[in-house]
Order: structure tokens, then sequence, then C-alpha cells
């Protein structure tokens, strides 16, 4: 009976120091990997916000940024909406939000293309892709009048997670070397 609960115990043990080691291994992946990146903290608190990062391989991660860099693309988005209806706004902004929307509608496309383009491993395309969301922010950010608006700040991060997406993605060659 005490060989069978010692077993068990060791049986245990083993499995919590499995989980531990590729904890580590994971978070040392993340770790090289956003090495490499402009913002070093966003870029670990954005992989580590996936439970599945751990586990995650080089096209695993960048999928998560750009996961990440879409739903912030989504969010910028729907505020867009809410204020082009203030009927408070000149009209020139209104007009600034109008085309806002409609670049960061493209920029939403071109982050999905990115996804498709990493699921097809055509790794140039993810990098054309992703320089074209960054071109549309700035797009969105120059039909607005002022710059301390609410959209240029969420902007800042979307160019964020855009960059660290771009960077990530530039490792997808070299996956077996991070």
């Amino acid at each position: 009976m005490e060989v069978t609960k010692l077993l068990s115990l060791f049986a245990i043990y083993f499995i919590l120091l499995h989980d531990q080691i590729t904890f580590v291994e994971g978070n040392d992946k993340i770790n090289k990997v956003c090495e490499k990146t402009p913002n070093k903290d966003l870029c670990i608190q954005v992989l580590t916000s996936d439970p599945m990062s751990e586990f995650a391989t080089i096209p695993d991660l960048a999928m998560i940024s750009l996961r990440v860099a879409a739903a912030n693309a989504t969010g910028i988005l729907t505020d867009v909406k809410m204020m082009i209806d203030d009927s408070d706004l000149e009209p020139e902004v209104q007009q600034g939000l109008a085309d806002c929307k409609e670049t960061l509608l493209d920029a939403e496309g071109q982050l999905e293309d990115s996804i498709a383009a990493i699921l097809s491993n055509a790794k140039n395309d993810i990098q054309l892709w992703l320089q074209a969301a960054l071109a549309a922010i700035d797009t969105c950010d120059a039909s607005i009048p002022g710059d301390d608006d609410i959209l240029s700040k969420r902007s800042v991060t979307f160019r964020e997670l855009c960059n660290i997406a771009v960077a990530i993605s530039k490792n997808l060659a070299n996956d077996d070397q991070v």
C-alpha cells in the first residue's frame, strides 16, 4: 500500500515538474521573441494574455499578436462609429471620422490578410499587409483635425501592436532558432 502511495506522489511530482518546465520553456520563447520587438513589455503582456502561448510556435505567437491588434482596431472602429453621430462635432471632424472609419475597415481587412498569409506560409505577404495596416492608421490620424483626440491616443497602441506583429513575423523563417 505504501509503495502505491509513493508511486502516486512521484507521478504527481513529475506531472507538475513537466508542466513547470513547459511553462518556463514557453516563457523563455516569448522572452526571446519579445526582445526583438520595439516594446518588449507590451509584447510579453500581449503574448502571455493567451493561455496557449506557453505551447506556441513562432507562427502561433504571430497569430496571437495579430488577433490582439485586430481587436484593438475593432475597438477604435467602434469608437469612431459612435463619434460620427455626435451632432456637436464640427463638419470637418465628422468628415474626418467618416474617412477614418473607411481606413480602419481597410486595416481590419489587412490584419485578416496577414493572418491568412501566416496560415498559407506566405511570409513576405505578412509584412506587406502589416505595413498597409500601419499606413491605414496613419491615414486615419491625418484625416481628423488635431492630435489630442482619443483616437490619436488609441492609434499609438494600435501602431505598437502592429509593430510587435511585424517583428514577430520576421522571425517566422527562424522558428527553430528562437
